[in-house]
């Protein structure tokens, strides 16, 4: 049903309602509609080439980059061992993790706020890999949208299984070597070496990860593609929360397009909007919508209909621009806010939680220690008077180095520790140290009950860390 023109934003739209019943890649029954964009080309996907370029290439150099010996970035979730840019974290460091996970997450809130999917479209590995690499192969390799439809409904032929086997063969080369990367950035690249030096019959785990791995990454590229980012991926489903008005998105001039039509030799113009209705953007478009419906789910803002469209408009002798990135409001009022109360308001909570992640991160210690009196124990009198308690103190060492370290009491002074046998304590690096120590007061020297106490924690004469507790001597009455 096509819509009359009037005055109003909606109404300026023309098109079929149906595409707001049910994502683009499903028919009515509920099956799989198979997208064959046409090949883009254009300013914008030149762009989008170099970024990827740039993007991937530290994806893939980015195992091999060490500082001090150490991997610029390993998530070791099996260990529980995590290293950014060559600095140790352990499980013990979780809250700073925690917290750099929600500011990244408020820094893609804010960049969807202000600029709109911009990250799917020019940063998401899922796209940089599917469009500009797995797609790339297959136009080498089938040839452009028409020719690929033409192969997929042909019969089986030599030069078709000649076709389709050499990009299975290429795709599964590439998903192994996405496989054998992201394991790099799980264990670490020495550790990755090792296990395909080894075989499948020595390690039988690094094996098959290897292989669930590979076989993830092949599905997804090889069949499911457009498929996470309309059904998976969450990001998408967030644009209704996250998107304003005066969002920048991908974005069509319904103001200067409609009405569509198109252009016939000596046809007076007159009344008739730019947008010549070609259904290039629609062709283009690897999750096959309409961007002339206005911002959808489907919408990965990957600029190739900008690109289609500015060829068109550049024949038929129009400005570019018919799409582009703009807001609604921009559209509508013809004024570009750069900042509104919302991205405000998120910009204000980024930085108090970048504020406070940097100076965990400047505070943070190598050494940790920790200090608690012994489960079910009170206090003890000794031989020659004093009160003692027995405390249980933990040291941990957040670098990979081996490290001695000195406990040492530092208030109150009257107060005595000594270590239960009395070993030098050396922790290696990420491993920990528990033992066994005995705190001493002298006899009328204390409060009654709970008296505060500071340990230090130091090596090569410098203190690294320090706790507070508490000393439990005797109450009143019993002194």
């Amino acid at each position: 049903m096509k819509v009359q023109q009037s005055s109003s934003f909606e109404d300026l739209y023309q098109y079929e309602d149906s595409y707001r019943d049910s994502i683009a890649t499903v028919d009515e029954e509920g099956k799989r509609i198979w997208i064959y964009p046409k090949k883009p080309s254009g300013r914008m996907h030149n762009w989008r080439i170099l970024v990827t370029v740039i993007l991937l290439a530290l994806f893939f150099v980015g195992p091999f980059i060490q500082i001090d010996g150490r991997p610029f970035l390993l998530i070791n979730i099996f260990e529980r061992k995590f290293i950014l840019f060559g600095a140790a974290f352990w499980p013990q460091d979780f809250y700073l993790l925690a917290i750099t996970a929600i500011t990244f997450f408020v820094f893609i809130i804010l960049f969807t706020v202000s600029f709109g999917r911009i990250w799917c479209g020019w940063a998401c590995p899922q796209t940089l890999f599917m469009e500009m690499v797995f797609r790339k192969i297959e136009y080498w390799i089938e040839g452009d949208a028409a020719k690929q439809r033409k192969l997929a409904k042909s019969t089986w032929t030599g030069k078709k299984l000649w076709k389709k086997g050499l990009k299975q063969f290429i795709f599964i080369a590439i998903s192994l070597l996405i496989s054998h990367t992201v394991l790099a950035y799980l264990l670490g690249l020495q550790e990755s070496i090792a296990i395909v030096k080894q075989g499948p019959a020595e390690n039988y785990s690094g094996f098959l990860g290897l292989m669930a791995f590979t076989g993830i990454f092949y599905w997804v590229f090889a069949y499911f593609r457009e498929q996470a980012c309309t059904v998976v991926c969450p990001y998408g489903r967030l644009q209704g929360v996250l998107l304003v008005r005066d969002s920048i998105v991908v974005a069509y001039d319904w103001i200067r397009g409609e009405p569509r039509g198109r252009i016939k030799k000596g046809e007076d113009l007159e009344g008739k909007g730019d947008c010549v209705d070609c259904k290039l953007c629609v062709h283009v478009c690897p999750t096959g919508i309409d961007i002339r419906n206005g911002t959808q789910l489907e919408c990965v803002n990957c600029t190739a209909c900008i690109d289609a469209c500015d060829q068109v408009m550049e024949k038929v002798g129009k400005p570019k621009g018919l799409i582009r990135y703009s807001s609604y409001n921009a559209i509508k009022d013809g004024i570009s806010k750069v900042f509104t109360t919302r991205m405000v308001a998120y910009s204000v909570v980024l930085l108090a939680l970048f504020t406070l992640l940097s100076f965990l991160i400047v505070s943070r210690t190598d050494i940790q220690g920790s200090a608690h009196r012994a489960p079910g124990t009170r206090y003890q009198k000794t031989e020659d008077g004093q009160y003692m308690n027995v405390f249980n103190i933990q040291v941990l060492n957040k670098t990979f180095d081996p490290m001695k370290v000195d406990v040492e009491l530092i208030s109150p002074e009257i107060a005595t520790l000594e270590q239960v046998g009395g070993r030098e304590i050396e922790v290696e690096g990420g491993e920990r140290f528990e033992g066994v120590f005995l705190i001493k007061f002298p006899a009328g020297t204390m409060q009654p009950g709970k008296n505060p106490i500071e340990i230090g924690f130091y090596s090569g004469g410098e203190l690294l860390d320090k706790v507070t507790t508490s000393f439990m001597g005797p109450m009143p009455g019993q002194m």
